[in-house]
């Protein structure tokens, strides 16, 4: 008797393990979507169109619309509230939950709004989980209607490029032309190619640039001429390390700051429209 139970046993047991296999291969897929979707809420620019229910009026000029980034490389956030900045920590768990911590907003002076800063701030301080539908997103607390609801931004190069961008200040210090300057300090994103070109006080130089969503911008393959300008004033490294480590920018009407990470801008260009 003994001796017969041993094979049923030995089959009970490589049933159970199939089952169990079965599971944790129909469990992957499921994980592997959520990742998907993790990924698919960062590293890209949200505007807001709906706040507790109600349409939000967005302008033309996207940068002066309320939006936020979250940043997978750091799990940071950050965002315009309609007037101030904030930022600040994210979470991203199963389940579709987020978690905001840290939340900091600059203290500008701002004018009678629509919106409150106070409403949207609430949004971030009590969200729990988001779902995300395509282009939409819909941060929320428990299962009540969303907070507030997100549409994907569009990447708007013509924001940039074809523009004639001067330098103002580099490194937080104004930048003036020498007089023995030959020409002042410029680039200009040719969207032919993706093509930068542009004069750094001396030397002419030029590259490759790509566009992303969220204002990202990587520059690629930077060379200039080889000229020495003993007489002239100007730093031309510091001006070239600014292509080198920018990773993001803000553009305020006909003010352009190139920037890494959260850190103050690296550099600031401003708008000349050549007749």
């Amino acid at each position: 008797m003994k001796i017969k139970l041993i094979p049923i046993l030995l089959i009970t047991i490589s049933v159970l393990s199939c089952k169990t296999q079965k599971v944790n291969t129909e469990t992957a897929p499921n994980k592997e979507s959520e990742m998907e979707e993790h990924l698919g809420i960062t590293n890209t620019e949200w505007i807001l169109t709906e706040l507790e229910g109600e349409k939000v009026a967005l302008d033309q000029a996207q940068d002066r619309n309320i939006r936020f980034i979250l940043n997978a490389e750091d799990n940071t956030f950050n965002g315009f509230f309609g007037c101030n900045s904030g930022f600040g920590n994210f979470s991203l768990e199963e389940g579709n939950r987020i978690r905001f911590s840290q939340i900091g907003v600059t203290r500008m002076a701002c004018p009678e709004e629509s919106i409150k800063e106070s409403q949207v701030l609430e949004v971030f301080n009590i969200a729990d989980n988001y779902t995300l539908d395509g282009n939409t997103l819909r941060l929320n607390v428990g299962r009540r209607a969303p907070l507030a609801v997100f549409k994907k931004a569009e990447v708007q190069k013509d924001l940039i490029t074809e523009k004639y961008w001067k330098l103002k200040t580099l490194e937080g210090k104004e930048v003036k032309m020498a007089d023995n300057q030959e020409g002042e300090i410029y680039f200009i994103l040719k969207t032919n190619e993706n093509r930068l070109t542009g004069f750094a006080g001396c030397n002419t130089f030029g590259g490759g640039y790509t566009l992303e969503e969220g204002n990202r911008i990587r520059f690629s393959q930077v060379f200039s001429t080889m000229k020495a300008c003993l007489d002239v004033d100007v730093d031309e490294a510091a001006f070239f390390k600014v292509f080198e480590l920018t990773d993001n920018y803000t553009i305020d009407g006909d003010i352009l700051m190139f920037n890494v990470g959260r850190r103050a801008p690296l550099a600031v260009f401003e708008a000349v429209y050549l007749d």
